[in-house]
């Protein structure tokens, strides 16, 4: 459906343009037209990109809980649609001051554009915006259903689905928008000069410190991590799914990015969009090349898995800066994110730190790397970007942090161990995305405290036979 809408609105494109193009620049209602279709587009394209995180993680997680995936998936796109369209596109954009908008619920077409349907004579006044105001609406909301996607990941396995669906609301309707109303908003963040093209961090950054604050307080998968701190592998259950997702997300990020650039009714606007495309895609195979090249030293072997999370670095890098018109430093920032992703996911796994699709190492330290280096290649402050990275780091972690904990001191945020040894899938769905395979329990080990049990079990059994 996202390849049939790009090619039917590059088909209308083609149909308007020539109309202008003797002149200089295009007419005023032709702008309006450009600029609202660009957003519908792009905007069709960012949605696709659920489908791109459901496959990603519905491969990466065992069989007995890809169904589960699929439904946080579908929930949280109807969740941060519903949410944005009651608060949060007012608390992020309308009336905004220097920390919040307009605390008003529900959005809809400006006055004009209802009496344009009507048959007024209102188009004058309509194609004195730039664009449509539900258009803007759409494409921003797409924006808030990609952050939530990024916990989903984190947190697959384990987190109740009613729970992370409860966090999902909050950070929808309430968390990001505020993130958004600093810095996009027009409030102080914006003020003081910050810049994400895309966001770097107002998008992927927020999603990965909540996903942090989330994997911290859920915890890990029972037996992820053994006593004596090794780690036990949980491969993918398809890696042809994970691949396929991460195409699916590349492909999605066009719209992401080129999207972003807000406009597509001037020469200036098609030039900056394709530099924008072009620097996008350079950073993505860097990413994906240098997280190949780092794993053989980090994970003593190349690692398919790396270069995929690499390739997703090398996107989220470069998202805060991809205006920037030499390309070359859209390849540097992208390797340099495909590393620090991989070496992120080394880390994680020291700290005990779970997170399923490696989406904190790639979301969070990527887009906090791609938002420092906006101020090398693309005109920032590093002083101000850094204040930037901080502030929307500590509230959002902060808030993500009580949150998740106030969720599992009540209705708790970690399935049963019962659930989770035979799966979300029949623990918590009644329905198995594989019915054909058989469920094998897996070994598991919980604490210190359980291994110790198990070997005064072993030594009294031995006590007997003597």
């Amino acid at each position: 459906m996202a390849i049939a809408a790009a090619i039917a609105g590059a088909l209308l494109l083609f149909l308007l343009w020539p109309s202008a193009a003797s002149a200089a620049g295009v007419d005023e209602e032709t702008a309006f037209v450009l600029n609202t279709l660009s957003f519908l587009i792009f905007g069709a394209l960012v949605m696709w990109m659920a489908a791109g995180f459901t496959m990603l993680e519905a491969g990466s997680v065992r069989t007995k809980n890809a169904s589960t995936i699929c439904m946080k998936n579908l929930g949280i796109y109807s969740i941060a649609g519903l949410a944005y369209f009651v608060i949060g596109y007012n608390l992020m954009y309308v009336d905004v001051g220097d920390l919040i908008g307009s605390v008003t619920f529900f959005y809809g077409p400006s006055a004009d554009e209802i009496a344009l349907i009507d048959g007024q004579d209102a188009a004058s006044r309509v194609i004195a915006t730039p664009y449509s105001s539900m258009s803007d609406w759409f494409f921003q909301m797409v924006f808030v259903a990609t952050t939530a996607s990024i916990v989903s990941g984190a947190l697959a396995e384990r987190a109740r689905m009613w729970s992370f669906f409860v966090f999902t609301l909050v950070l929808t309707a309430v968390i990001y928008p505020i993130v958004g109303a600093w810095t996009w908003g027009g409030g102080w963040l914006d003020e003081m000069g910050f810049q994400d093209f895309a966001g770097s961090t107002i998008v992927h950054g927020t999603g990965g410190w909540a996903a942090l604050a989330g994997a911290i307080i859920v915890g890990p998968r029972r037996g992820k991590f053994a006593p004596d701190g090794s780690v036990r592998p949980t491969p993918p259950s398809s890696v042809v799914i994970v691949t396929l997702g991460v195409f699916i997300l590349w492909f999605g990020w066009f719209g992401f990015n080129g999207g972003s650039q807000l406009a597509l009714g001037s020469a200036l606007d098609v030039v900056a969009m394709s530099i924008v495309l072009v620097n996008t895609n350079l950073a993505a195979a860097a990413g994906v090349l240098a997280a190949l090249v780092a794993s053989r030293p980090i994970f003593g072997r190349m690692s398919l898995l790396a270069a995929l999370n690499g390739g997703i670095a090398g996107l989220v890098s470069i998202t805060a800066g991809p205006d920037i018109t030499e390309p070359l430093w859209a390849i540097m920032i992208g390797a340099v994110g495909g590393v620090i992703c991989t070496g992120g996911i080394w880390l994680l796994e020291r700290l005990r730190i779970d997170d399923v699709v490696g989406a904190v190492p790639a979301h969070l330290f990527a887009g906090i790397w791609g938002t420092l280096a906006v101020s090398i290649a693309a005109g920032g402050d590093l002083i101000t970007q850094l204040v930037g990275v901080v502030a929307i780091g500590a509230f959002v972690f902060a808030v993500s942090l009580a949150l998740w904990r106030l969720i599992d001191m009540t209705v708790g945020a970690h399935v049963t161990p019962e659930v989770e040894r035979i799966g979300q899938d029949v623990g918590e769905l009644g329905l198995e995305a594989y019915p054909e395979f058989l469920l094998m329990p897996e070994p598991e080990w919980d604490s210190d405290a359980d291994a110790d049990a198990d070997a005064d079990a072993d030594a009294d059994a031995d006590a007997d036979a003597d």
